[in-house]
Formats: structure tokens, C-alpha cells, sequence
């Protein structure tokens, strides 16, 4: 595996726990990038995190919803059992034990 799929399925991850931790598993794009950004290290443009948006949707992990205010995503339950390690996605890092 090369670096950059390394961190892609961090921050893949790392999107998937954010919303896991939102009221209503629901999120705008300027929170997940700035936690993607304080919480995990991943300092992303708008159109890298919009194309793991469209990623995590393909594979039914996420629903976006894209008004014209910036992008909506909200964690499926498929999303949050990738998210909690209960179910495993190529493409997305498995969680650590124990790491929240």
C-alpha cells in the first residue's frame, strides 16, 4: 500500500468517526474539514474532501446532500458500523482498539 492510499483511507475513516460523533450523524463540509484538520492531522482542499464525499456515498457509508451552501453529509448505518470497525470497506482504515 503507498502512502498516499494510506492516508486517503485515514481520512476516509476519520470523516466516518466525525459524523459518528454528530447529533443527527449529520455534518457541513467546513466542520469536517476542520476537524478532519485539528482532530486527525489532515489538512484537505474542498474538492479532495467533496471526492471522498462522492466516494463514501457510492459505497452507501454516507448520503450527501449538496445545497448551495456548501455540502451536507450524513452517516449511514453501514457508515457507523465501518466507523465503529464492526464492518470492514476496502478503501476505509480499520479503527484501532480502543481509539476513539
Amino acid at each position: 500500500m503507498s502512502y498516499q492510499d494510506f492516508e486517503t483511507d485515514g481520512r476516509r475513516l476519520g470523516i466516518l468517526r466525525i459524523l459518528s460523533r454528530r447529533n443527527l450523524f449529520t455534518t457541513n463540509e467546513y466542520s469536517l474539514t476542520d476537524e478532519l484538520q485539528q482532530a486527525y492531522g489532515h489538512h484537505v482542499s474542498r474538492d479532495r474532501l467533496q471526492g471522498d464525499l462522492a466516494w463514501l456515498e457510492e459505497q452507501g457509508l454516507v448520503i450527501t446532500q449538496q445545497p448551495r451552501a456548501g455540502w451536507l453529509a450524513t452517516l449511514t448505518s453501514r457508515g457507523n458500523d465501518v466507523a465503529s470497525g464492526a464492518a470492514q470497506v476496502p478503501g476505509v482504515a480499520r479503527p484501532r482498539p480502543g481509539v476513539l
